[in-house]
């Protein structure tokens, strides 16, 4: 199940128009479901430094820190910077370039791909969005489970809407680029408490800075 869900995105994030905006440094850049709904994809906040948002997810980051769709690499360059083991994993090879040249470690592979460090990571990190990789949040909430110590932490960037939805999209530059269509997430905070305590998870804070909308989960 977990690896017909995972193919078509991994196809999709390795293509244009994704890498060609990672490649510039800028969108623009969306999401667009089947009915029409586009989600703006904030490709310059990712390629940029880490932000005030941002800053908040890295104070509460302990131990090493795996970071699942690393993108290209802003959080976890600062982690190295601020003296953490931290390992970004992408399945998008620009990306991992990215991140290798601002500082970072990083790996081409799906988290749903053999890790190093299987179990042992002190904080696991899902921002950006990234709760909806694989369309499949129980699954990725399982597997991050998998991934993290004993009383770990997974840091999960959540919508500000109420939501729960799995639908299929595809990326789109706006000036008729597009990508293959995949599966893909979105979850609000009362959707990822139910989904979490499922998969063995407890919410012990969130908070909202900027305009994003945070959950600390812990095994």
């Amino acid at each position: 199940m977990t690896a017909q869900l995972t193919a078509p995105a991994t196809r999709t994030w390795q293509a244009d128009p994704y890498v060609d905006a990672l490649r510039a440094g800028q969108g623009p850049l969306f999401l667009r479901r089947r009915d029409g709904w586009l989600l703006p994809l904030d490709v310059e906040r990712w390629c940029a430094g880490p932000d005030a948002a941002d800053d908040t997810v890295l104070a509460r980051c302990t131990g090493p820190v795996l970071d699942i769709g690393c993108g290209p690499g802003r959080l976890v360059a600062a982690l190295a910077g601020l003296g953490h083991t931290a390992l970004g994993v992408d399945v998008t090879p620009e990306a991992v370039d990215r991140t290798v040249r601002a500082g970072g470690s990083a790996l081409c592979r799906s988290v749903f791909d053999p890790l190093p460090r299987e179990g042992g990571w002190a904080t696991v990190l899902l921002v950006d969005g990234n709760i909806g990789i694989g369309g499949d949040p129980a699954a990725l909430l399982r597997r991050a489970a998998e991934l993290t110590a004993p009383g770990g932490s997974l840091l999960v960037e959540v919508a500000a809407a109420d939501v729960d939805e799995r639908v299929e999209v595809h990326v789109e530059d706006g000036a008729g680029g597009r990508g293959a269509a995949f599966w893909w997430a979105r979850l609000g905070a009362r959707a990822l408490d139910a989904k979490a305590e499922a998969a063995g998870w407890t919410r012990c804070d969130s908070w909202q800075t900027a305009g994003r909308h945070f959950s600390h989960l812990t095994r």
